[in-house]
């Protein structure tokens, strides 16, 4: 992810080296969700980042030009990786309850993989400019969407029971959510993001038979 974040961003990015630049990112991107978890984003400093980093105020510079950019940059790559990941988990399926499975089994395993990219993204960026709010919101409506499209090609296949299909995918993307903005909840009862994700599939058909 990170290494994908930086071939990306190249151009952007002063320091040339992969190896260390990506290196660096991932210290840099840690300590900005270490330090959210704490006191927030919009809190942050660019010296809070430098401590928790541990790089200098100038070797930060070598990456980004402040807050905003590191913000963009945290919330593109977060997009990009979910919509490619979503769109590729129902290539080469053609049952519409097959296609719909993968796409909410697939959101739910990468946002546990990786939990703090979705997490921050949820949490943070609605407490900041109206452009990083944007940002955010079309990520949830891009992958709201792609479920809403999935049940709308079932119910005109005749395959699902005709129902609101944008209603039922915002059902589906709540219990999505649910499952890495309150992880300790499923955490404390032992179960495991397989078993929720079944669950959550259970839930989805069972509203559209």
């Amino acid at each position: 992810m990170i290494r994908e974040l930086f071939r990306e961003n190249a151009g952007s990015i002063r320091v040339k080296k992969e190896a260390t630049a990506v290196k660096n990112l991932q210290r840099i991107i840690q300590a900005v969700f270490t330090i959210s978890m704490e006191k927030g984003f919009q809190a942050m400093s660019m010296r809070d980042l430098c401590t928790e980093s541990g790089l200098s105020m100038g070797g930060l510079y070598g990456y980004i030009n402040g807050k905003e950019e590191l913000l963009a940059l945290i919330q593109g790559q977060g997009r990009r990786i979910l919509e490619r990941f979503l769109r590729e988990s129902v290539t080469d399926l053609t049952d519409p309850f097959e296609k719909l499975g993968a796409l909410i089994r697939a959101h739910i395993y990468l946002s546990e993989v990786a939990r703090p990219w979705f997490f921050f993204s949820f949490m943070e960026s609605r407490h900041l400019g109206k452009e990083d709010v944007t940002r955010a919101l079309a990520m949830e409506a891009a992958t709201e969407k792609a479920l809403t499209d999935q049940i709308e090609e079932g119910i005109a296949a005749g395959a699902f029971t005709p129902c609101d299909a944008s209603l039922t995918a915002g059902l589906i993307k709540a219990m999505q959510q649910d499952w890495y903005l309150k992880r300790w909840k499923f955490k404390k009862r032992g179960i495991s993001v397989e078993r929720y994700a079944d669950a959550v599939i259970e839930m989805a058909f069972s509203r559209l038979t």
